[in-house]
Parts: structure tokens; C-alpha cells; sequence
């Protein structure tokens, strides 16, 4: 093999548990390994990047990927990490989500590769749906006590008064599903290894141990565990006040998304630029070298929001981010704002003042609509006064006449103006 997983993994930051013998199994031959997720949304979020990026570190040291969607999982749901059970999702939606998964993993698995090693998707429904529960019952319920099942911590955290309304059987027997889905893709894929968050070390152990009173003794499967990503003071990476980071661009713009890693600690951005991106070690060392010599450039967030973004969305997508960034935090033109998409323009000036205008008011004279319509300025005699000394702008353009009107053809979107006052006092009014 070109590299060693396990060593990849250590280096990185991305190496939680490890069952004995995983790694001599890795060096000794080209290993098929899975991981899988659950479709509770139509986007993956970056809470699930982790486990992505192990698939793509094993597919380049030469490793086989599968990455399993949870399709009949999925309509259970998993008591891991939980305090209360899930919502379970009908067909449709279920299959909306994984259809929109598949694209967003295509970004970061080859699958189109005619080498050995290249990655699949899977749907444990296509082999659970037929399965009655008499034949559950017998191929896999006979092999699991109680006893071990009990003993999980993910069980025990939600029988001993953790969660409001304990552990339905429905979740009670999610370990069991998903061991079997192991033993599926042993038997029919030649998977030997199961990959997750360090959170389903129990689900997975419940996998390998079906399978060896399944099928003997003999037979070896393993698995291997990332740590749970938190921030530096940790609390839960990935969440901010508005809810999770998507990767898919409808649900958090590519500008967004660039921001939440453009403004990462100093500490946080070390641990993620080794977790969240292909960059080798030897970049991200000197890269951390000289972040440390000089914070104040910021460097190793500039690299890392560069890198994560390109990787999720595209070169063009991490362009207009930046120009977007420019447009609050630098120099930019009306045509920059013109090529905004709304929901960019809306994030750009989140929680800057708003206003909301009649559009039988546009024709109006500027200082009309920014004195009494939208109370940019106290009076018409500090507006007169501030556009004489160059210090209002109408969408990023120096206002010369304090009293031009307003038209149709200043619209942003077709309905929005943006005001500046000075270099950092920005006003959106919305025409209705």
C-alpha cells in the first residue's frame, strides 16, 4: 500500500478506538471497509465530514470504500448519542434524501475509478426490505443475547433515566440491524472492516461479534473509530446559532459555509486543517509554523476555509465567497453586489438595520427615502451634510447628490438597496 491508513489517521487526529489486529490486516492486503449514514436529512452536514474523510484517506492508501445509506436504519433510528428517539420518514422522503447524499459523497469518493479499490454506495433497505421478522428472528436474534445488548453504553444511557421516555424495542434492536448489515456486506461484498464515529464503537463491536458466532470463530472483522469533533472549548462542533452547517449550498450558502471556517480559533483551526482536509503533513506543518509566527494573518483559517470550501463546492463557489467577503469586509464594485444570489446578500448583512420601503416610493429623491421612509439619518440636513464629505454610499457607489432620485435600475434583485454610512455602518431596505 502507498500509505498506512492507521498511521494517515494518527497523524491527523482522526484515530479514536481500534480493534486489535485492524492495522496488520490493513498493510497485509487491500481491505473493502464501510461506514455508514443515516438519511434523516436531503444533506450531509459537517458534523459528518469526519467519517467522509476517512473513506477518502483509505481510498488513497489504496483501500476499497463503501459508504452504506441507511434506507431501512433509517426508519428506525439509532438510540447512540440520542436523548430521545427520532422521527421516522416515509419512503419518498427517504429516497429524495439519499438520491442528494450520493451527489454531495461523489465530491469526495472516486467511484467512476476502474481500479479495484473504487468506492460504492449501498442501501441496507434493498437487502432488509424482504426480510420478514420470523427470519430476523432466526438469522440473527438467536445469535445476540439480551445480555450483550443490555451491556451497551448507548442502552444504559437511555434505560437508566438519561432520556424522558426510555428505549423503545424499535431502538432497541437498531444494534442488531446494523450488525447484520455487516454481516451482509462480509458475506456479499468481502467487507472486513466498519469505520464510524467513536459513538457507535457499540453498534459496530455488535457487528463483528454476530459474525463470529454467525460464521465461526475464524472469521476476523474489525473495526475503527474517529473522535467525536468538538470545538476548543468544548462544546459541539458544527452547530451555531442558526443550526448546523450543510454542505448542500441552498441550505448554508458557499459564502456562509466559507465564513464559519474563516473564523475559526486559532487552536480549532491546527485541529481541523489536519482532520477536514487532503493537504499532507508536511503543508500543514509549515503552514501551522508560520500561522504561529504571525496569528494575525490568519493564515491557517485562510487555508483551511480555501480548502474545505473548493472541496465541498466548487473554485468558482470559494471565489464569490471571497468577493462576498469583500463586499462587508473590503474594497468591491455595484457589479459585485449585482452578482450576488439573494440568499448571499441576505447572509452578507444579516443583523445589519433593515428597512422595508413601499415600491410606489421608488422615484423618489434619496434624501426622501433615507430620512423619512427608511430612518438611515436623523434629518436631511446630516444626510446633505455626509454626502458632501463623501460619506454615503447607495450600493457601493459614492452618492454626489444627496437629492437624486432613486430608481428602478439601483435595485439589487430587484429589490434591494444597500446604504452605507462612513466605511462600516451598512442599512438594507427591501422594496415591497
Amino acid at each position: 500500500m502507498t500509505k498506512n491508513f492507521v498511521e494517515e489517521l494518527k497523524w491527523r487526529g482522526m484515530l479514536a478506538q481500534i480493534m486489535p489486529g485492524t492495522e496488520e490486516l490493513l498493510q497485509r492486503e487491500m481491505v473493502t471497509a464501510y461506514l455508514g449514514t443515516d438519511p434523516t436529512a436531503d444533506s450531509l452536514h459537517i458534523g459528518h465530514l469526519c467519517g467522509i474523510m476517512m473513506l477518502r484517506h483509505l481510498q488513497r492508501c489504496g483501500h476499497k470504500p463503501i459508504i452504506l445509506v441507511g434506507g431501512a436504519t433509517g426508519m428506525i433510528g439509532d438510540p447512540s448519542g440520542k436523548s430521545q428517539e427520532r422521527n421516522l420518514l416515509d419512503d419518498k422522503t427517504l429516497y429524495h434524501n439519499q438520491e442528494c447524499i450520493k451527489r454531495q459523497v461523489a465530491k469526495f469518493l472516486d467511484f467512476d475509478s476502474n481500479e479495484a479499490n473504487a468506492a460504492e454506495m449501498v442501501n441496507n433497505y434493498d437487502w432488509m426490505k424482504d426480510f420478514t421478522f420470523l427470519d430476523f428472528a432466526r438469522v440473527v436474534g438467536k445469535h445476540i443475547t439480551v445480555n450483550y445488548m443490555m451491556a451497551k453504553d448507548s442502552v444504559q444511557q437511555r434505560l437508566n433515566g438519561t432520556a424522558r421516555d426510555g428505549l423503545s424495542f424499535t431502538e432497541f434492536t437498531y444494534q442488531l440491524l446494523q450488525g447484520y448489515d455487516f454481516l451482509y456486506l462480509y458475506e456479499h461484498k468481502g467487507c472486513k472492516l466498519q469505520l464510524g464515529g467513536n459513538d457507535q464503537w457499540g453498534n459496530m463491536t455488535t457487528g463483528t461479534e454476530l459474525i463470529r458466532r454467525t460464521l465461526g470463530s475464524e472469521v476476523e472483522t474489525y473495526a475503527l473509530t474517529c473522535p467525536l469533533i468538538t470545538k476548543a472549548d468544548g462544546k459541539k462542533f458544527g452547530k451555531t446559532e442558526s443550526g448546523n452547517i450543510w454542505l448542500d449550498p441552498n441550505r448554508t450558502t458557499p459564502y456562509k459555509f466559507y465564513q464559519f471556517w474563516l473564523n475559526v480559533s486559532d487552536d480549532d483551526a491546527e485541529r481541523y486543517i489536519k482532520i477536514f482536509t487532503s493537504l499532507d503533513k508536511d503543508t500543514i506543518d509549515v503552514l501551522v509554523e508560520e500561522h504561529r509566527q504571525d496569528p494575525g494573518r490568519r493564515m491557517l483559517q485562510k487555508r483551511l476555509a480555501e480548502e474545505v470550501t473548493v472541496m465541498v463546492h466548487s473554485r468558482e463557489a470559494l471565489d464569490m465567497a471571497i468577493e462576498a467577503s469583500n463586499i462587508l469586509f473590503g474594497k468591491s464594485t455595484k457589479d459585485s453586489l449585482q452578482r450576488l444570489d439573494e440568499h448571499t446578500l441576505l447572509d452578507i448583512f444579516e443583523g445589519v438595520p433593515s428597512f422595508e420601503i413601499s415600491a410606489d416610493r421608488i422615484g423618489q429623491p434619496a434624501v426622501e427615502l433615507f430620512t423619512q421612509d427608511a430612518a438611515v439619518f436623523a434629518s436631511k440636513g446630516e444626510m446633505r451634510k455626509l454626502v458632501q464629505g463623501g460619506g454615503v454610499s447607495l450600493n457601493k457607489e459614492k452618492l454626489s447628490v444627496f437629492d437624486r432620485p432613486v430608481t428602478v435600475d439601483d435595485l439589487i434583485d430587484g429589490k434591494y438597496l444597500l446604504v452605507q454610512r462612513g466605511k462600516k455602518n451598512y442599512y438594507l431596505i427591501t422594496v415591497k
